[in-house]
């Protein structure tokens, strides 16, 4: 043999030896792609597959109500009425009169009896010291009403919430419940 041919014998073993390196190197690699896979596959089975079991059963419970707390009895509730009936305060307001607007010379008149709701009864005092400055609301809104603002039941509930919200603007801290009517009379 000679050198050439040595050398070329060598060359084609050396390159064969890195062909087979290649094609081991090649099969090692996807032997490990498909543990890879079949690890992916354990994963969705045997760990994500019951999270999403677990967290849909548990949204469908929420969504039952079967993680609500039991509501009230009715002998709490009637306790509890008790209770803040019990510290409620009525005070009553002078009777009132005033002309309605009418927009005519022909007179109507409104005669208003109101009681007022309050929390407890230490607002009492505070509240007869402030008397004249409800009064004086109560009777320039009053004045400007007209008889067709007062007629049926959703004038006088109009009429409620509107002294309801000007009393508890100028009594200030004092919290004013409700405002009852005791008389009404429109003429």
């Amino acid at each position: 043999m000679t050198v050439g041919r040595v050398r070329r014998s060598m060359v084609d073993e050396a390159e064969d030896s890195e062909l087979d390196a290649d094609l081991e190197e090649d099969g090692d690699e996807s032997a490990p792609k498909k543990k890879k896979k079949l690890s992916g596959k354990v994963l969705v089975l045997f760990i994500l597959l019951p999270i999403l079991v677990i967290g849909g059963g548990a949204g469908g419970a929420y969504f039952a109500g079967l993680f609500d707390s039991p509501g009230p009895t009715e002998e709490e509730i009637a306790a509890a009425a008790a209770e803040k009936n019990k510290q409620v305060v009525f005070y009553d307001l002078p009777e009132m009169l005033v002309n309605l607007n009418t927009g005519t010379a022909a007179n109507s008149f409104l005669k208003l009896g109101v009681s007022l709701e309050l929390e407890d009864e230490t607002a009492v005092a505070d509240l007869e010291l402030l008397i004249p400055r409800v009064m004086d609301n109560f009777q320039v809104y009053l004045r400007e009403l007209r008889k067709e603002d007062l007629s049926g039941s959703a004038g006088v509930y109009r009429l409620k919430e509107e002294l309801l919200m000007r009393i508890n603007a100028s009594v200030g801290p004092i919290k004013v419940n409700d405002v009852l009517f005791k008389e009404m009379l429109v003429q």
